[in-house]
C-alpha cells in the first residue's frame, strides 16, 4: 500500500523509521504469537502422561508444528484474515488455521479447555515484552549513552543556570546532562527487572473445564510450567482474563522514561533558544520556508510531541486496561491493540533525540558572555562566607547589594575588599568568578 494514503502517521510518514516494531506489533504479529501459545500448549499436553488419549509428540514432529508459526508469513496471515471473515473471531479463525495445518485427530486437542483470553493475555505480554527489549530498551540505552558521552565532554564547560527562569548559581552542561543520565538509569535498571504476568486457567480462571476432563492433573502445576516456560510469571488467580496489572506497571515506566525525556528536549530547546547551544547545519535542509537564516531544533520538538502522545495512550493503557466489568468485558481487546502504537511514539521519539543530540556543538563564548552579565550570582557565595564568620544580615547585606541591582566584576570586587572576614576567604572570593563558581559540578559527572 502507498504510505501516502495510510491514516496513521506511524505508518505513513515514519513508516521507515518504526518498520522494526512491525515484527512485535503488526495483526500479522499478533497472529504468529497466538500460533506460537496454541502449539506450544498442544505439545505441552501431548507431555502429560495422565493425558493418554493424546500420545507426546516425537522431536521430529514437535519440529514439525513449531514450524507452523516459526515460518508464519503474510500468505499466512492472509489465510487467518479469511477464516475470520466468517467466524468474526480472531482466536477461533487462528484455531481453525492450525486444523488445515495438522492431521484430523488433532483438531480437537486445539485449544483444548481454553478461553480466547488464555491465548490472548499471553501473547500480547510476549509481544510488549520482546517489542521493549529487542528494540525499544537498546535504542533508550543509546540515548543514554550518548547523553553520558557528552556529560562527560561538557562536565567543565560552566554556564549560567536559570531558576524560576532568573540568573542562578552558575552549573556545568555536562552536570546538568548528567542529572537525565541519572534519571534515566532508574528507570532503564527498573525496566529490566519488571516481569509480566501471565494467565491460563480457563473461561472464568477456574480450570473448570480442565478438571471436567482430567481432574487427576494438576493444572495449576502445568499453567505455572507452561507461562515460565514462555519468559512470563504465573498469575494464578484471575478471573476470565489477567487483570492487566503487570503490563500498567510497565506502561506506567515508559511513561516515566518519557517525561524525564521531554523535560530533557525542553531543556535542549532553551539552550538552543538563548545561544549557549548551536546546531550542526545538514546540507540542503531547510529551516524556514521564508527565514533562509533558521536551524530550528525540529529534532527535540518532533520527540516531545510523539513522547505527548505516546503519554496519553501509555496512560490510558495503563489505568483501563485494569478495569474489566465482572468476570471481563471487551473492551480490553480493542484497547491492548494500541500497545504498539504507544511504543512507535515513544520509539521514535528516541530516534528524534539521538539525531538532535548529535547535532548540538556548545557556543562557549556565549555562555561565558552569560555568565559575566550575571556577577549577582556570586552573592549566594559572599553571603555564605558572612554567615562563616558570624555575620547575622550576611543575607539582607547582599540582598541590598544585588536585587534588581546590575552588577560587575568590579562593584563585586569593592564589595568584598570591605568585608570583615579573613585574607584567605577574602582571597578565595576575590578570585570567585560567575564561570569557576561552580562547585563539584564537574565531579559529578564522574558518578555516573
Amino acid at each position: 500500500m502507498n504510505t501516502l494514503n495510510n491514516i496513521s502517521p506511524l505508518d505513513g510518514r515514519y513508516t521507515n523509521s518504526i518498520k522494526d516494531l512491525s515484527a512485535y506489533f503488526s495483526e500479522s504479529a499478533l497472529m504468529g504469537y497466538r500460533l506460537k501459545i496454541e502449539i506450544e500448549y498442544l505439545i505441552a499436553l501431548g507431555n502429560k502422561k495422565r493425558i493418554k488419549e493424546l500420545p507426546p509428540f516425537s522431536k521430529t514432529e514437535q519440529s514439525r508444528l513449531r514450524k507452523i508459526y516459526q515460518n508464519f508469513n503474510s500468505t499466512d496471515a492472509e489465510k487467518i484474515k479469511e477464516f475470520e471473515t466468517t467466524t468474526n473471531h480472531d482466536v477461533k479463525a487462528i484455531e481453525y488455521y492450525i486444523q488445515g495445518k495438522v492431521k484430523k485427530s488433532l483438531h480437537p486437542w486445539i485449544h483444548f479447555a481454553l478461553t480466547s483470553e488464555d491465548v490472548n493475555n499471553l501473547s500480547y505480554s510476549l509481544m510488549w515484552q520482546d517489542g521493549l527489549k529487542q528494540i525499544y530498551l537498546p535504542t533508550l540505552q543509546s540515548v543514554n549513552k550518548e547523553l553520558k558521552k557528552l556529560a562527560r565532554k561538557y562536565k567543565g564547560s560552566s554556564m549560567l543556570a536559570l531558576t524560576h527562569g532568573q540568573a542562578a548559581t552558575p552549573t556545568t552542561f555536562g552536570k546538568e546532562l548528567a542529572v537525565f543520565c541519572a534519571r534515566l538509569d532508574r528507570q532503564i535498571s527498573q525496566i529490566k527487572s519488571h516481569t509480566l504476568l501471565g494467565k491460563f486457567g480457563g473461561a472464568t480462571g477456574t480450570w473448570s473445564a480442565h478438571m471436567a476432563a482430567y481432574p487427576k492433573v494438576n493444572w495449576i502445576r502445568f499453567a505455572s510450567k507452561f507461562i515460565k516456560s514462555l519468559g512470563l510469571d504465573p498469575n494464578l488467580i484471575t478471573t476470565q482474563i489477567e487483570p492487566h496489572d503487570s503490563l500498567a506497571e510497565s506502561f506506567h515506566q515508559m511513561v516515566r522514561v518519557n517525561s524525564i525525556l521531554t523535560d530533557l528536549c525542553r531543556d535542549m530547546w532553551s539552550y538552543i533558544s538563548r545561544g549557549i547551544l548551536g546546531q550542526k547545519k545538514v546540507a540542503g535542509e531547510v529551516g524556514s520556508s521564508t527565514m533562509p537564516h533558521k536551524i530550528n531544533p525540529i529534532q527535540f520538538e518532533n520527540a516531545e510531541g510523539n513522547m505527548g502522545i505516546a503519554n496519553a495512550l501509555l496512560n490510558h493503557l495503563a489505568t483501563k486496561l485494569p478495569v474489566s466489568r465482572m468476570q471481563r468485558d471487551l473492551t480490553d481487546s480493542t484497547t491492548l491493540r494500541n500497545q504498539g502504537v504507544a511504543l512507535g511514539h515513544s520509539y521514535l521519539a528516541l530516534q528524534n533525540i539521538i539525531k538532535g543530540l548529535n547535532r548540538i556543538t556548545i557556543n562557549k563564548t556565549q555562555m561565558v558572555n552569560e555568565l559575566n552579565n550575571h556577577w549577582e550570582v556570586l552573592g549566594e557565595a559572599v553571603q555564605t562566607v558572612l554567615r562563616k564568620s558570624g555575620k547575622q544580615d550576611a543575607y539582607e547585606q547582599l540582598k541590598t547589594l544585588t536585587q534588581g541591582q546590575s552588577i560587575n566584576a568590579e562593584s563585586m570586587a569593592e564589595f568584598v575588599s570591605n568585608l570583615k572576614i579573613s585574607d584567605e576567604d577574602r582571597r578565595t572570593l576575590i578570585n570567585m568568578t560567575p564561570e569557576n563558581y561552580i562547585g563539584l559540578a564537574s565531579k559529578l559527572v564522574n558518578l555516573l
